[in-house]
């Protein structure tokens, strides 16, 4: 199993990095599976488009639970049936995204998220968890202008985000890579961070 999750907050460049390990790994001969949260399957498109482009103002903990939906739907459509076969999962997002955006974010806790997340996922934890890193302010920079829901969450709120994916990477061995450098410098970075699971 290689199961691969990049992490992040806006504007960090996780999706750019994803493609470009999944490129890479392609390039090598792997069967690469890349996806992403919230949204890749049927229904998850759907609880995507109410939580990120619906005009209903959304409870946090009604957020969490659609979250983890998507997420249970993705493990049992797209992730687990990728690892069955042999691929290379590389997922933009995952489990430290809900950690970060509803149990520090939106203040619900994560002592009180991670035992839902775990029905959620069925107890499926990645093998490297990949953290791009930015200072506040290139992030912000780094929005596009139109935005979702939760982009438009405010600058406290994505202050609080980034400062929890720092704070959860000390405690959990998450690896975190600078993603405030040149795009090729951070994809040599998350080369090395993933470089043991392909030795």
């Amino acid at each position: 199993m290689t199961f691969i999750v990049f992490e992040g907050g806006e504007g960090s460049g996780k999706s750019t990095q994803a493609a470009r390990l999944a490129s890479w790994l392609t390039g090598q001969g792997r069967d690469v599976v890349s996806t992403f949260e919230p949204g890749d399957t049927k229904v998850g498109a759907q609880i995507r488009d109410l939580l990120l482009h619906g005009d209903a103002q959304l409870d946090a903990r009604t957020e969490l639970l659609l979250m983890l939906a998507d997420r249970a739907q993705h493990v049992t459509e797209v992730i687990r049936p990728a690892l069955a076969r042999g691929a290379v999962v590389i997922s933009d997002r995952y489990t430290p995204s809900t950690l970060a955006y509803q149990g520090e974010g939106r203040g619900l806790g994560v002592a009180a998220v991670e035992p839902m997340d775990a029905v959620a996922t069925g107890g499926l934890v990645p093998d490297v968890v990949i953290v791009l890193d930015v200072p506040d302010n290139l992030a912000e920079a780094r929005v596009v202008t139109v935005r979702d829901r939760l982009e438009r969450a405010g600058d406290e709120f994505h202050a609080r985000v980034r400062a929890a994916y720092r704070e959860l990477a000390a405690d959990r061995g998450w690896r975190v890579v600078d993603g405030s450098v040149a795009p090729g410098d951070v994809e040599l970075h998350v080369r090395e961070a993933v470089a043991h699971l392909f030795s």
